[in-house]
């Protein structure tokens, strides 16, 4: 069963309330929301001039957190049988999410949103999501989107 992309972002809406660090947040936040979906985290790699923050909730859904070098979520990534709570991991950003122009990309379970400040791809069907996000303009030095899986 395909998806639209409206379908897509209401799943989000409406998925259970995971909680994680935010797009444009504090690697502080990381522990907080740690302890409030008692998920399982660990820092998957640390780089030069990033980290990559790895939970995964009860419903097994793993979300990545990019965190830079001066502590600043710069991009989430997420995959897992239940979309994560879009609302709380874009954090300030979910309005431009929201609001923004839907890119139609092949199949109708693909999301694809390009605005400045803003770069959501997101793709999926029950049991299986996937997706990520980052702020262009935090991006670290020598770090490119592909990199944010």
């Amino acid at each position: 069963m395909k998806l639209h992309s409206a379908h897509l972002v209401a799943a989000a809406l409406l998925a259970p309330s995971l909680a994680f660090a935010s797009l444009g947040g504090t690697v502080d936040s990381v522990q907080a929301d740690q302890v409030q979906m008692k998920a399982a985290s660990r820092v998957a790699s640390a780089k030069v001039n990033y980290s990559v923050h790895e939970m995964q909730g009860a419903s097994g859904t793993v979300v990545r957190e990019y965190v830079a070098a001066n502590g600043t979520v710069f991009g989430v990534a997420w995959s897992g049988p239940v979309m994560p709570n879009l609302r709380q991991i874009f954090g300030q950003y979910f309005e431009t999410f929201a609001n923004a122009p839907r890119v139609k990309v092949s199949g109708h379970s693909h999301l694809f949103i390009q605005q400045k400040g803003l770069i959501v791809r997101s793709s999926g069907r029950m049991r299986a999501f996937k997706g990520n996000a980052y702020i262009p303009t935090m991006l670290p030095q020598g770090v490119t989107a592909d990199q944010i899986l």
